[in-house]
């Protein structure tokens, strides 16, 4: 009769790290695309916000003629900072829609773009976002008075005070 011992302290664990390695991997890369996607998403976003206040304040000293180009071209070269990829901003430096307009009183500037989410993070992206189509609508809009509440007058009033 023949007995089996089993001897663990010499068990060959050649292969235990590769196994480990093969089941964590993809379940780390997911981790990490479900991090870096809202990154990039608010990134863009932070940029289209701020490109949108300074465009307003832009707006606010054009004449009515020259606001339309002027505030179009200046938000557009500052929305250059948003990196030209699908999951940051999809379509290209001519896909952004910029909307400059003022009543005399008030001036509203709105930019909106699309983002493509990150395979298999789409779904989530849809829950943070509005979606268009397969891709997230991203849009900022800021509207400001031309000028302070709390000064009084017209222009022709302050011009003859300094007269």
């Amino acid at each position: 009769m023949r007995r089996c011992h089993w001897r663990f302290a010499g068990l060959d664990e050649k292969g235990q790290s590769t196994v480990e390695a093969a089941v964590l991997l993809p379940v780390a890369m997911v981790v990490l695309a479900l991090l870096l996607q809202p990154a990039m998403l608010l990134y863009t976003r932070a940029v289209m916000s701020g490109v949108a206040a300074e465009g307003a304040r832009l707006a606010t000293t054009a004449t009515q003629d020259e606001m339309g180009s002027l505030v179009d071209g200046y938000v557009r070269r500052r929305l250059r900072a948003v990196p030209d990829v699908a999951c940051f901003h999809a379509g290209g430096a001519d896909a952004w829609e910029v909307e400059a307009e003022s009543d005399g009183a008030r001036v509203r500037v709105s930019v909106r773009g699309h983002a493509r989410p990150l395979p298999l993070v789409g779904v989530t992206a849809g829950l943070v976002g509005q979606m268009d189509g397969g891709d997230v609508l991203l849009s900022a809009e800021v509207e400001r008075g031309m000028r302070s509440e709390w000064v009084g007058g017209d222009y022709d009033d302050w011009i003859a005070s300094w007269g």
